[in-house]
């Protein structure tokens, strides 16, 4: 099945991680492609570090991507992101297959959306795709079998609390 999280609440990247837990938990191979993303401080990547049959890459740089003007090399990581996620579909070695921030990658222009769309098609019955990221694409929404929007009620950002240690990064 493909499954997609997205919205604007907080908790997309880390209820998609429970996945590849619970999945690394029944004996799966687990990919996680992390997109614009390259700081290798997260604290899911220190502890999935630990576990076995977690395999994560991160494909972006350790910065923030401007909307609209992604420098050549933010592109670059990106694509080879994708190329990365579409050897694993082809090698079927992994159960599931997680794509981190692809959404964001794609409204951000990272990459195409047919590209995406094109995996998401192509995925073999034998593998669960998973999707994270804000503004999901309608196309990515009809063509999952699952997906969940998290919606932001309350954030503590909205008092001028600071991203935590351990709890945002």
């Amino acid at each position: 099945m493909i499954q997609v999280f997205t919205g604007d609440g907080k908790g997309k990247t880390t209820a998609a991680i429970g996945q590849a837990l619970r999945a690394a938990g029944h004996g799966w191979h687990v990919l996680i492609i992390q997109f614009m993303k390259g700081d290798p401080s997260y604290g899911e990547l220190t502890a999935l570090k630990k576990l076995r049959g977690i395999t994560v890459v991160q494909s972006g740089l350790p910065t923030f991507v401007e909307k609209g003007n992604p420098s050549v090399e933010d592109v670059r990581l990106a694509q080879a992101g994708m190329d990365r996620a579409e050897q694993a579909i082809r090698d079927a070695q992994h159960r599931m297959i997680l794509l981190d921030e692809i959404n964001v990658a794609v409204d951000y222009g990272l990459v195409p959306l047919d590209r995406v769309l094109k995996l998401m098609h192509g995925c073999p019955p034998g593998i669960e795709l998973v999707l994270t990221g804000r503004y999901a694409k309608a196309e990515v929404i009809e063509a999952a079998d699952l997906v969940s929007e998290i919606r932001e009620v309350k954030h503590p950002y909205q008092k001028g609390i600071v991203g935590r240690e351990g709890i945002d990064h």
